[in-house]
């Protein structure tokens, strides 16, 4: 998910794509030509909920905090608060099996959006991104929802993190939801970076940018540490938001607190199926 981009969905519709920190490290340049839908097939996935990736852990209980700032379309600047929970839940998607996750989003302490996104790993040890329901609110009060699920609407799932990611691979496609103009794909930028952030130091860091084919050379950098998972947001080029955050928290959740994520993930789908009859209610329900 790259977080409250302007995406513009004609544009993608219409047209066929061309589409801080420390120390040393190796750098790429992103590509001028049309990211790669890496081939998906059902039969490659086995345990598919075990996602053990070294660069996107995704343990049933993980928390992460991530805070910071970006800014609006006039150039002020507010706090940004983005937590994301793997949840011991999971839901069938274009017959693989999925983990759930639940990601809230804040705006100067403002709950902007609540969203659940689905993951699974191949038996390569891939990463992949199946769809997501996010729902955006307003002053408390839900204002709309933007759901795609890969194998509805003409959505394709894709690699969120590769298992072994190196510079040079070519860009590829995170996934892909034309219905809502969700076009996102990443770029292998850097390898071997070093970066503090509120809870750690960190060596050997992989920083991946992210980009949609609505964006030109507007691009959003993801930080990941061995082990950890996304430790830092930055941006480079033209990005409106100019997000930056780092990790603030990490942590494993008690039964309890796992308990009140799945709850309210649960009450997430339970709308999803009332307000996305057409994409979201032709899935199957979370187990």
């Amino acid at each position: 998910m790259r977080n409250f981009r302007v995406i513009f969905s004609c544009l993608i519709l219409s047209i066929i794509a061309f589409t801080s920190s420390c120390g040393p490290a190796a750098t790429d340049v992103p590509s001028a030509n049309e990211p790669m839908f890496i081939e998906f097939n059902a039969a490659n996935f086995e345990n598919s909920t075990l996602i053990d990736n070294a660069w996107m852990p995704m343990q049933p209980g993980a928390h992460w905090a991530h805070e910071g700032t970006a800014v609006d379309d006039e150039g002020n600047s507010f706090i940004r608060r983005i937590e994301f929970t793997v949840t011991d839940r999971t839901k069938e998607i274009a017959g693989v099996n999925t983990v759930v996750a639940w990601i809230v989003d804040y705006n100067d302490g403002e709950i902007i959006e609540k969203e659940i996104a689905f993951y699974a790993q191949d038996k390569s040890g891939n990463v992949w991104y199946f769809g997501e329901h996010p729902e955006e609110f307003e002053n408390g009060e839900f204002v709309k929802a933007s759901p795609w699920i890969a194998g509805l609407a003409d959505s394709k799932p894709g690699v969120k993190m590769m298992a072994e990611p190196k510079l040079g691979i070519p860009d590829y496609y995170q996934g892909w939801g034309p219905a809502v103009g969700w076009s996102d794909y990443g770029h292998i930028d850097q390898v071997g970076h070093e970066t503090c952030v509120a809870v750690d130091c960190y060596t050997d860091v992989l920083v991946i940018a992210e980009s949609s084919l609505g964006e030109v050379d507007a691009y959003q950098l993801k930080y990941y540490a061995r082990g950890v998972g996304e430790i830092r947001v930055g941006w480079k080029g033209a990005d409106a938001l100019q997000e930056e955050l780092e990790l603030v928290d990490y942590k494993q959740l008690d039964g309890e607190a796992l308990a009140d994520v799945n709850a309210m993930a649960l009450e997430l789908e339970g709308h999803a199926y009332e307000i996305s009859k057409d994409v979201y209610g032709q899935t199957t329900p979370i187990e």
